[in-house]
């Protein structure tokens, strides 16, 4: 759906919400007029150099380990469009459209900081191109995260000179000029700078980890109800997540996971049913359920760090070399995208932990020695059925995937440009693997949640709670009762729609309120 509010662009740092507005949801931008005073303010500065006869890096000289070439004015334009042509040399299979309107805004949002002295009608085309919904093709392979996002950046910047690929608003793939004279945009001739200001930023990088943050935020709430529903279809305890016992360890997302659960379990009559210490011989139920705080909560808190740490990157403004406030312009090393890549393999180390233990705790369902009661794999018939057997194979295989996109990339440095580059961030990548830990942790927990609802049915005549239930009716929109085997694939696309859409903790959220 398109977002029609406009995402005004200036000076100031933009907020998280405005990234996954225009980057999801299609919102449209403008820049503000104090962008355009600063925009035009400092490339007057640059032009000041470009006339000097002292050479300025980026201005008047070549690139990276070319930059003690000094550039004839003659062929400084020439120098613009090769900078940008050279560099626009990604391979691999296409990034998602909502990565690329990411990487789009946010180097508009360094570009009206006016410390990279572009020109106005440049930084006014790439707003448009937002605007109009004109997606440069970019694709998977061509970053090292240090002098930004070279490659995927300067697909961008190609397609604001009216070379390369894109996709328009319809999603139809089309060549650059084509689309942008269907959408009465004129290219753009790059002056002094330009080329290297358009493509020099972490834009990439920051764009996948705001949108990480988005999803993880979600899938986290998720994870603390899919993790309730298993430790009451399981016969477990919510003892444990007392309040006086979280204060003990006061970690903040630990106690926000814990108060998440005990909502979520709230007037449990399959709980009460075995409350009575006479009835219920069990000591401690396994670390898969009894730790579901500690392992959501440290999530949580990781997640929180990684949001200061894109907070930050947000209020930056990353060109090099940068003009200053006072007229100066200088070299500076702050494209390295280190800040960002570790977060972002941290954020893949979460992911593949949630999954790790929710794996665990559906695995538990399917075993007639740990779920207290229920069918074998919670067949219809054992034997005959195989039940959610090879669900969890699906769990399993994708929990181990995960566990392979937890290695850091940001460990891996490569040298390039002559040795002129020689320690690379890789967060492009780390970004990238990350997408994929979010895919696969949406789709374990879509599977846990699949699978408790499925034993819930099966403690009938006991009553779940409110809560757990509510969520057992959204599932039941579109995923029948327990019964014979079905072809379940349908199935668990079905869950992960659900959970990818935020529908379980909506679901929960009509009976507990709002979840931490």
């Amino acid at each position: 759906m398109r977002d029609n509010g406009v995402v005004n662009v200036g000076p100031e740092p933009l907020t998280f919400d405005d990234v996954i507005r225009v980057a999801r949801h299609g919102a449209p931008v403008q820049l503000t007029d104090d962008a355009v005073a600063a925009i035009a303010a400092a490339r007057q500065r640059v032009n000041e150099l470009a006339e000097s006869p002292v050479p300025a890096y980026g201005i008047s000289t070549g690139f990276g380990a070319l930059a003690t070439r000094h550039i004839d004015p003659a062929l400084r334009a020439q120098l613009q469009r090769s900078l940008v042509r050279s560099h626009a040399a990604g391979s691999g299979p296409e990034v998602e459209t909502e990565v690329v309107r990411a990487l789009m805004l946010l180097r508009l949002s360094t570009l009206a900081t006016g410390h990279t002295g572009i020109r106005p009608t440049t930084a006014k085309t790439l707003a448009a191109l937002i605007s109009a919904g004109i997606t440069p093709v970019v694709h998977e392979y061509g970053s090292l995260g240090c002098s930004g996002d070279l490659a995927p950046l300067a697909h961008v910047a190609l397609t604001l000179m009216g070379e390369g690929v894109v996709r328009d608003a319809s999603g139809a793939v089309q060549p650059a000029a084509e689309a942008l004279k269907q959408a009465r945009i004129d290219p753009v001739e790059l002056g002094a700078k330009e080329g290297l200001a358009l493509i020099n930023g972490t834009d990439g990088m920051l764009g996948m980890l705001i949108l990480a943050i988005d999803d993880l935020t979600r899938l986290v709430r998720t994870a603390d109800v899919s993790a309730a529903m298993s430790v009451e279809a399981l016969l477990g305890t919510d003892r444990v997540f007392a309040p006086e016992l979280q204060t003990l360890r006061p970690h903040p997302g630990q106690a926000l996971s814990a108060a998440n659960m005990t909502k979520v379990l709230r007037d449990s009559g399959i709980m009460a049913s075995h409350r009575d210490p006479a009835a219920c011989t069990r000591v401690q139920d396994a670390y898969s359920l009894r730790c579901a705080p500690q392992v959501a909560g440290a999530a949580r808190d990781t997640i929180a760090h990684a949001a200061t740490v894109a907070g930050r990157e947000l209020a930056s403004a990353i060109d090099n070399p940068a003009v200053l406030d006072d007229g100066r312009v200088e070299s500076n090393g702050n494209f390295h995208g280190a800040p960002l890549a570790y977060v972002l393999d941290f954020l893949a180390v979460v992911a593949a932990d949630l999954a790790s233990m929710s794996e665990r705790r559906t695995d538990r369902f399917l075993d007639v020695a740990r779920n207290h009661g229920l069918p074998a794999f919670l067949a219809d018939d054992p034997g005959v059925d195989s039940g959610h057997m090879i669900a969890q194979y699906t769990q399993a295989a994708i929990v181990s995937e995960l566990k392979r996109l937890a290695v850091p990339a940001s460990v891996d440095s490569i040298p390039s440009s002559a040795m002129q580059e020689d320690h690379v961030s890789m967060g492009w990548s780390a970004a990238r693997k990350l997408r994929k830990s979010v895919d696969g942790l949406t789709r374990v927990l879509a599977i846990e949640v699949l699978t408790a609802a499925r034993a819930l049915d099966l403690r009938a005549p006991l009553e779940p709670a409110p809560a757990t239930a509510a969520v057992v009716r959204a599932l039941r929109e579109t995923v029948p009762a327990p019964g014979p085997d079905r072809f379940l694939a349908p199935e668990i696309e079905s869950a992960v729609r659900l959970v990818a859409e935020g529908g379980v903790v909506a679901a929960a959220e009509t009976v507990t309120g709002p979840l931490g």
